[in-house]
């Protein structure tokens, strides 16, 4: 593979800064790549929106970040996963990988507890969350729990106690069980991983919360290195490049402070774009 082409950034995108969790995950798998990061904030929440109208706008967003000059597509978001990962394929011949709810993993990790999966409405409703749930709900018993809103709540960097009052709210009305008999909660929306602690003080100590970003990033890896795709080691990186469909004055430093978050600052210099 050309050189050059091999230094082209990895895209990715979300409907905002969720899907910061998982490319602060690639930055630390893969320190001599560069990316490109797009924020759909003109079109977001996903959520709510039709399936119909989450593949339009999801292969949008590919379309943007494919005119920049990008080696890899990575859709970081369960919910355009779901509706439209299938559509960014057939259109694009570079590598696109997405994101599911890691629900194999909370499984074999599993004790004698019940899992409790955080998502949106859209991501439940899926055909490719209900075969998840469909192979491995024998295994183990598995409690989907829509969370609308919550996606929003963490892009407006809501207090805590505000995000602890919704949790406790949904999964109170969502279970009839006591919080001290879930085991396991798996985060299926990228969002969510910016509220672990929260999720952890609501639900209890007892409760393993798991995402699958570091899961994905290591897809991603592999993906690259079996194409030959992968950056020479050694190059000047990792660097990133914020993109936004909305107001860049405002969704470019919320995407840098959720950066910051999501790679704990102080251990990690950045690089401009190239």
């Amino acid at each position: 593979m050309n050189n050059n082409f091999n230094n082209l950034p990895i895209g990715v995108f979300d409907s905002g800064v969720g899907g910061i969790s998982l490319l602060a995950e690639m930055i630390w798998t893969m320190p001599s790549e560069q990316f490109i990061y797009l924020s759909d904030s003109a079109n977001a929440p996903y959520g709510p929106k039709s399936c119909n109208c989450i593949r339009d706008i999801s292969v949008s967003a590919a379309r943007l970040l494919m005119e920049k000059g990008i080696k890899a597509l990575v859709v970081a978001c369960n919910t355009a996963t779901s509706a439209a990962i299938t559509f960014i394929r057939e259109e694009f011949e570079l590598p696109v990988i997405g994101m599911e709810p890691a629900i194999k993993p909370a499984v074999e990790k599993n004790g004698q507890g019940k899992i409790i999966v955080l998502a949106t409405p859209l991501t439940l409703k899926e055909t490719k969350f209900y075969n998840l749930f469909q192979r491995f709900n024998c295994c183990a018993e598995i409690i989907p729990i829509p969370c609308p809103g919550l996606a929003e709540l963490i892009e407006l960097e809501a207090r805590p106690e505000k995000i602890r009052e919704y949790l406790s709210n949904i999964i109170g009305d969502a279970i009839r069980i006591q919080f001290d008999e879930i085991s396991t909660v798996v985060l299926g929306c990228t969002h969510y991983c910016f509220i672990r602690e929260e999720i952890s003080q609501v639900i209890g100590p007892q409760a393993v919360v798991i995402d699958g970003t570091e899961g994905t990033a290591r897809h991603v890896l592999r993906i690259l290195d079996d194409g030959g795709l992968l950056a020479a080691e050694g190059n000047k990186g990792p660097s990133v490049k914020f993109l936004t469909t909305g107001d860049p004055k405002q969704v470019i430093p919320l995407c840098e402070r959720f950066l910051a978050k999501a790679l704990k600052k102080d251990r990690l210099k950045l690089l401009p774009l190239k």
